[in-house]
């Protein structure tokens, strides 16, 4: 799935250990339990009727309801209903949020065949030994690309793009090609204005999920050095890996300025729709939102290879079941329907996510082709080497502060050590 925007979660560090007996969801009556189940996504939650409705089909004592809330509100509410004792019962959970609640005791432990779900979603909710979520799907980071401008440029996607971090590989030679200013001209050409670009060939901005943790990643840089442990993105081949990303916008002249990229007020991702840039990573979990508002044929690449290989990240959702749930039996039995096979597959057939459950992504790729978009590149990425966001305490704090640092360094302010430096001191000042 695809990383929001940023959202804090500071009261949860200490309020929650004063968590209350109390149950969550809404109270059930003698005859019939009714559970509660928060997701964030307005589209999901169309599927998530029909799923919900064969739940309650095959167990008619049991009533759902689904609570839809917007991404900016989602973690604060879920924040003070922990720390009120009345969370949700059931509840969309990220990587990046899960160690806050797991290690204030929010969540609870659930029963699910791990060997049956996608290895990296599985890992991403699993601590001391136990699995706190039932894998619920996934998203991986591919390169959609504007078909319309490789024609213009005559060139085609390769089947394998390659990068190292002293420029060379065919991702930049393509980018070149596929970068032209108002008078024609290419970046490496006599008279070429980098102020005066008409189209970029690659998005490079300063955006982790999509961006530089791959760049860090397929280098044999390290985020951090274990779960739950310590930010090392400091390290040379990080650093190397930084250098790469930054290098696609100052000194090669490939990609938009961060002035015009840089979140939280960016807008790289119009860009692309608008036809003013030819590649640009991206987690699939954004086709619904780009795909209609491109006026071009939209293709899909695998990620470029770096000098470790092509290691990209796949970010996975997880049920999560409340600790403090007032039908702790009920809500585990719903938790374990959604990570079975009929569930899973009707949100892939859909087009709504790719299924953590082994097996079963056809359907969405066969939706998309319907759509005229071949999603296959990200099928073939998930079964190569992936990695999660970080799983650590303080992400979620860090994350505003992260961000701060890095722009800083797209915009040419900080170099990459210096910034990679700052950031991992700023971030294990946050680890528990």
């Amino acid at each position: 799935m695809l990383k929001n925007p940023p959202v804090r979660c500071a009261l949860l560090g200490v309020a929650v250990l004063a968590l209350t007996a109390c149950g969550g969801g809404s109270g059930g009556g003698s005859e019939k339990v009714t559970l509660t189940y928060r997701l964030w996504d307005e589209q999901q939650k169309a599927g998530y009727e029909q799923v919900m409705a064969a739940f309650e089909k095959a167990n008619p004592g049991i009533d759902v309801r689904i609570e839809l809330l917007p991404y900016d509100q989602y973690w604060t509410k879920l924040t003070a209903d922990a720390v009120a004792g009345t969370a949700p019962d059931v509840f969309w959970m990220t990587p990046t949020q899960f160690p806050e609640y797991v290690t204030k005791g929010v969540l609870a432990p659930v029963q699910a065949e791990a060997a049956k779900y996608h290895q990296t979603v599985v890992g991403s909710f699993t601590y001391q030994g136990k699995l706190y979520g039932v894998p619920k799907d996934w998203g991986v980071v591919g390169l959609l690309y504007n078909k319309d401008l490789f024609k213009q440029a005559g060139v085609e996607m390769p089947d394998q793009l390659t990068w190292k971090a002293d420029g060379t590989g065919t991702l930049l030679d393509l980018a070149r090609k596929l970068t032209v200013d108002e008078a024609g001209k290419h970046p490496g050409e006599s008279g070429f204005d980098p102020a005066k670009v008409k189209t970029y060939g690659f998005a490079s901005w300063n955006h982790y999920q999509t961006q530089w943790m791959n760049w860090v990643s397929s280098n044999g840089g390290k985020l951090v050095d274990k779960p739950f442990g310590k930010y090392a993105f400091n390290d040379p081949a990080s650093v190397q890996a930084l250098q790469f990303g930054v290098d696609l916008v100052n000194k090669h002249h490939v990609s938009p300025p961060a002035t015009r990229t840089n979140p939280p007020t960016g807008k790289v991702t119009d860009m692309f729709t608008a036809g003013q840039i030819a590649m640009f990573p991206a987690n699939n979990a954004l086709l619904p939102f780009v795909a209609p508002e491109s006026t071009f044929e939209v293709g899909v690449a695998p990620m470029p290879q770096g000098p470790q290989g092509r290691v990209v990240n796949l970010n996975g959702l997880a049920e999560a079941v409340y600790a403090k749930s007032d039908h702790p039996e009920e809500a585990m039995k719903l938790a374990a329907y959604l990570g079975t096979e009929e569930p899973q597959k009707l949100m892939a057939d859909g087009g709504y996510a790719f299924p953590a459950r082994d097996g079963l992504a056809q359907g969405y790729v066969d939706y998309w082709k319907a759509k005229k978009v071949d999603v296959a590149p990200f099928v073939e990425e998930a079964s190569g080497a992936t990695f999660a966001l970080p799983v650590t305490t303080g992400f979620t704090g860090f994350e505003t502060k992260l961000n701060q640092i890095f722009n800083q360094m797209y915009l040419g302010e900080l170099s990459p050590q210096q910034a990679a430096d700052q950031a991992v001191a700023e971030g294990n000042a946050t680890v528990e």
